[in-house]
């Protein structure tokens, strides 16, 4: 399953930094900014190895996750907060810990509901040790206390393993993605629930099944349009077993009905496996990104249009080249800046010398006046001592459009970095 590979792949990177001297010196990009390198795993509190995108509360403040460190080693929930005279200030909000009711391994990105509570999942953990999904809610006077909401069961009925974001609807119930388990064993959409007396309940929106057209394995994360329907992706499966877009449309009585709105194929135009969630622009257009595929098997960025018959039309806006200054092997989804530029990661390539295939760049795709889109890379990460390396999750625009986000390894300590990129 796709959180899996990633989840091993991650861990051998970080097996591999650890263990390399950094040697060779080089120059920031002119418009890239470390605004904090996480510690070390030993002997420091703070966390480590963060591959979550940033949210910003409304008063400027940055908030993530790290997959490990903090007082127990695995993993934390970090505030950063802009000082007056410049920079910024990291706070560990939470710590998880592996004592059979916490989750650990917080790898998703964070969401706030209108309180200013936060949510998030993390991937193992919990009651039965399959991950879970915890609150974060600020207390009158200072700190935040974290609550589990409900942990993963591998019951054959539970989906488990949530890599995944959650998103929120109108009424503040939590939709999320987990890549494995459910009626079928190939992943779940589930939906938590707030009950009227305290507590969540949940339930299992919908099984991924495992034949037919269908997908198995969703990934990252669900979006919904104004409608009400949700949109994700699946890293595997479809018609060519190189993963899905799908639609899912609420019943009258209850329940969901999903429709595959594109299979992607290994057939050397088209991307496949995608490894990061979807957007949606004004006019109905999903995007995306696949972490193979394309003209150079390198990933994809790609489009889908809906047509009036319910039809949907896939187009490919770029392929990445592992060509010595493309970047390469995409884990993230993508954001618009007020343009409708389109901004991402990729987890390699670049310019960077250090990182053998490159470093990780952020990307920029844009619109030309002739309909088609061009690509250039923004910065090149490289591993100096200061850079980050390897963003692993994508990012975070303010209204200035200035970029924020993490990367898995790099910076002093070889443990990720928080960056800021000014257009």
């Amino acid at each position: 399953m796709q959180g899996k590979t990633f989840s091993i792949r991650l861990q051998a990177t970080l097996i591999t930094i650890i263990t390399v001297t950094l040697l060779v010196a080089s120059t920031y990009a002119a418009t890239e900014k470390v605004l904090h390198t996480f510690c070390a795993l030993t002997n420091c509190p703070d966390g480590s190895f963060s591959q979550a995108s940033l949210i910003f509360d409304g008063a400027g403040n940055l908030y993530g996750t790290t997959t490990a460190g903090g007082i127990h080693g695995q993993g934390t929930v970090f505030e950063l907060t802009p000082k007056a005279a410049g920079g910024w200030t990291e706070k560990v909000l939470h710590d998880f810990n592996n004592n059979g009711k916490d989750g650990f391994y917080p790898g998703s990105n964070l969401v706030f509901d209108a309180a200013g509570n936060l949510y998030g999942t993390t991937e193992l953990g919990g009651t039965f040790q399959y991950g879970t999904v915890f609150e974060l809610a600020p207390r009158a006077g200072g700190g935040w206390t974290e609550k589990v909401l409900h942990s993963f069961n591998a019951n054959g009925k539970d989906g488990f393993y949530p890599v995944t974001s959650l998103i929120l609807d109108a009424a503040g119930n939590l939709y999320g993605v987990a890549i494995d388990g459910g009626t079928y064993g190939n992943g779940a959409v589930f939906e938590l629930t707030p009950k009227a007396g305290g507590g969540w309940t949940e339930k299992v929106a919908f099984s991924f099944e495992a034949s037919g057209m269908g997908g198995q394995g969703p990934t990252f994360g669900l979006v919904f349009d104004a409608a009400g329907n949700l949109f994700g992706a699946t890293f595997m499966g479809g018609a060519h077993g190189g993963g899905t877009v799908f639609e899912l449309t609420p019943k009258a009585g209850g329940g969901w009905t999903e429709k595959v709105l594109h299979s992607f194929n290994n057939n050397g135009k088209d991307g496949w496996s995608p490894n990061g969630g979807l957007i949606l622009d004004a006019a109905g257009n999903l995007y995306g990104t696949t972490s193979e595929g394309g003209a150079d098997n390198s990933g994809t960025v790609f489009e889908l249009t809906p047509y009036a018959s319910g039809a949907w039309a896939e187009k490919l806006l770029h392929s990445f080249n592992d060509n010595g200054m493309d970047g390469y092997f995409t884990t993230a989804g993508l954001i618009f800046d007020a343009t409708g530029n389109l901004y991402g990661t990729t987890y390699d390539g670049g310019s960077g010398t250090v990182c053998a295939g490159g470093c990780g760049t952020v990307f920029e795709v844009t619109r030309s006046r002739s309909g088609g889109w061009t690509e250039k890379v923004v910065h090149s990460f490289n591993l100096n001592g200061r850079d980050g390396g390897g963003p692993a999750a994508g990012l975070t625009i303010d209204a200035a459009g200035n970029l924020y986000g993490t990367t898995f390894y790099g910076g002093a300590d070889n443990s990720g970095t928080v960056f800021e990129i000014k257009p």
